[in-house]
């Protein structure tokens, strides 16, 4: 019985179009850690890091606290710019998939690598502010994804009873490897973002779908059985 949906951004609700590719790459710029002209090498490396917190992957990548956050004060600045370009969009069947969730009754956790202002900014752009029961991003003792962290708050902020009653989509293995600690019974993978079917497939999941409305259909299919089944073995 799915009671909890938990959302990735950037990727599988937005289109992203290499946007926080280029954010990403501006900011290393801006704190001199990548040339002018970022070759293929450095891309990938961005591209593994999808999904992650951000703070945490340029730390990891400058090693300097301080550097750190200058890069990620660029960051967030770059992509800002990008957000109030109107370059940000939803994906074709976003805003439906969020109508079918909210419909069938089902609670709906936004979660993301980006910082609270990023996110918050980004969700206000869309006009999705009041949609989530919960938007989550790393931070005050919630760690990133990989770990399983956004996915437990939203089930304690959400009061869920049980992981496996939680359905988790994402565009990148981070997202799947989240959902897989976390216990989440549907963990799927969606290939309008980051990641291809092919390298989702190397992460643990139930599914890979090709967009966010065929998760919406999949969860609440899920969900109408469990609840037939329910009713007959009940009657």
């Amino acid at each position: 019985m799915i009671e909890l949906a938990v959302i990735d951004l950037a990727g599988t609700l937005v289109r992203d179009d290499g946007a926080v590719e280029g954010a990403f790459v501006d900011a290393l710029r801006t704190v001199g850690a990548a040339d002018s002209d970022a070759g293929d090498d450095l891309l990938d490396a961005v591209r593994g890091t999808m999904g992650r917190s951000k703070i945490a992957v340029f730390r990891e990548i400058l090693g300097d606290e301080g550097r750190a956050q200058a890069a990620n004060a660029a960051f967030e600045s770059a992509y800002a710019a990008r957000i109030a370009a109107g370059e940000i969009t939803p994906l074709p069947t976003a805003e439906d998939a969020l109508a079918t969730l909210h419909d069938a009754g089902i609670r709906i956790a936004i979660t993301t690598g980006f910082s609270p202002r990023t996110r918050d900014a980004l969700l206000e752009a869309q006009g999705w502010s009041s949609i989530p029961d919960v938007a989550l991003s790393p931070g005050d003792g919630v760690r990133g994804r990989p770990a399983p962290d956004l996915v437990l708050t939203a089930a304690i902020r959400t009061a869920t009873d049980d992981v496996r009653d939680i359905a988790v989509v994402g565009d990148t293995t981070n997202d799947l490897l989240s959902g897989h600690r976390a216990g989440a019974g549907i963990v799927a993978g969606v290939t309008t973002g980051a990641h291809d079917s092919a390298t989702l497939a190397t992460a643990p999941h139930t599914h890979i779908v090709d967009s966010i409305g065929a998760f919406a259909e999949l969860v609440t299919e899920t969900r109408a059985g469990a609840e037939t089944y329910s009713t007959a073995a009940g009657s």
